[in-house]
């Protein structure tokens, strides 16, 4: 009987390792095909505050509720243009198509750009790129 347990024990082992290692493949796939957007919103004058408001009140906890990887948020040193430029990843497109209709659907959404946008639009013009990972990029 303890043969069979330890076999049995074993055997678990075995399946649990394979399981993970498995897993720990699949993840490493799909990160080595993730596709990256990265979007500058140049702020309307005066505005550039209250966009960065809504982006660190509402937007980036809606970017993750949707399954978007939010990677980074970034503003010139010198910010003539009133920039701000972040980041996203997606496991794919249809992964992004699929997450920002989602975002845009979203009564949480409407009701921040709604709020935010009440003395006036924040954004004047959107510039996005999608990206894809090198084999020298230490995120990909």
């Amino acid at each position: 009987m303890l043969k069979k347990t330890n076999t049995f024990l074993a055997l678990l082992a075995a399946l649990f390792v394979s399981t993970i290692f498995g897993l720990e493949s699949a993840q490493a796939e799909e990160k080595k095909n993730r596709l990256f957007e990265i979007r500058t919103y140049y702020a309307n004058e005066g505005k550039l505050d209250a966009l960065k408001a809504r982006f660190r009140d509402h937007t980036v906890a809606l970017f993750k509720k949707h399954g978007m990887t939010n990677v980074g948020y970034w503003v010139p040193v010198d910010n003539k243009d009133n920039k701000l430029v972040y980041i996203l990843a997606f496991p794919n497109k249809e992964a992004r198509k699929k997450a920002f209709q989602g975002f845009v659907n979203d009564p949480d959404w409407e009701a921040a750009y709604k709020a935010s946008t009440k003395d006036g639009k924040l954004v004047k013009k959107i510039d996005s790129e999608f990206l894809t990972g090198t084999d020298f990029s230490a995120i990909k």
